[in-house]
């Protein structure tokens, strides 16, 4: 009987002990937390950078899963198609410029179709400005036009025509991203260009209208031409004046 009495009090002991030793723990590690706490507020207090550098961390941790963050407004500037003028060389920045005010554009969405039209000279050897020279002339390098013939975009590309060339861009919705046109504009051109047999004028010719055009579109070549040789006299750092005519 006494061994039992023993027993229960040695188990109420026990119980006892580990009851405040789970007290004495949880209010240390409460403590510690609030100190870690604190110590943060105080390091974020002094260094804000910290925390907008900690909060686009975990926002693109979370975006990356999937992670739906409904009071989150979604950064469109990820998507913007531009570019900082001060990223640019100085001949393409001052062709970026000189294309803006001629054409009453934003220097930023042309600052980055100049630089794209360099990549794309680099990979077909086409020249960047005769690229550029045919923006010029098909669209005034507004993205979203259509003429009536349903060619669309800033090279007034085709869809119907061209429309497998689109896929790999998500479809022909796409003719009218900027660059999505343009990289399409520029390899039906590379086409024409070499099913002419290297011609650069009856490619242009061919571009413009097939073989519609076989035995016309001088003025169609001419303008892209003089529109390309202002470019070149820009980037050299020429002095080229704006004359409002010379628009289309």
């Amino acid at each position: 009987m006494q061994q039992l009495v023993q027993l229960r009090k040695n188990i109420v002991t026990l119980l006892t002990d580990m009851g405040h030793g789970i007290v004495t723990v949880t209010h240390s590690g409460l403590a510690m937390v609030g100190l870690a706490v604190s110590v943060c507020v105080v390091v974020l207090a002094l260094r804000p950078d910290y925390l907008a550098e900690g909060e686009a961390y975990v926002y693109n941790w979370l975006r990356e899963r999937h992670v739906s963050l409904w009071w989150m407004p979604e950064n469109a500037v990820d998507r913007v198609t531009a570019a900082d003028l001060k990223a640019l060389p100085p001949e393409q920045a001052r062709v970026a410029i000189w294309l803006a005010r001629k054409y009453r554009v934003a220097p930023e969405p042309l600052a980055a179709l100049v630089a794209e039209a360099h990549v794309l000279s680099a990979s077909t050897k086409l020249p960047a400005h005769l690229i550029l020279g045919v923006m010029a002339i098909e669209s005034n390098f507004h993205p979203y036009i259509q003429s009536k013939a349903g060619a669309q975009g800033l090279m007034q590309v085709m869809p119907k025509v061209h429309a497998k060339r689109y896929e790999e861009f998500g479809g022909k919705l796409a003719a009218f991203d900027p660059i999505t046109n343009l990289r399409v504009g520029v390899s039906v051109l590379v086409d024409c260009i070499k099913l002419k047999g290297g011609s650069v004028d009856d490619g242009l010719r061919f571009y413009l209208g097939g073989d519609a055009t076989a035995g016309g579109g001088d003025n169609y070549v001419a303008r892209v031409k003089a529109e390309q040789a202002h470019m070149d006299a820009v980037a050299a750092g020429q002095a080229v004046p704006i004359v409002d005519k010379e628009r289309p």
